[in-house]
């Protein structure tokens, strides 16, 4: 199976959950925390079961998700 990395700029994130909708892993969730505009940021809760697919990246209108296939 593909394995990837999934990294967010956090502090751009504005919190939409877009991304959280399409993972087909669903490894992917709202954070806790606040990021520097005041939103919770997605984050990747699993980020072991990444397939690397980019799927998440695609949907962010924020372009704040990158992927890379390992």
């Amino acid at each position: 199976m593909a394995r990837g990395k999934v990294v967010f700029n956090g502090d751009r994130c504005k919190g939409c959950g877009l991304c959280t909708t399409v993972c087909p892993a669903k490894i992917l969730a709202m954070s806790d925390k606040i990021n520097k505009l005041g939103y919770h940021p997605a984050e990747a809760l699993d980020p072991d079961k990444c397939t690397g697919c980019a799927t998440c990246a695609r949907m962010c209108p924020d372009c704040v998700i990158e992927v890379y296939r390992e």
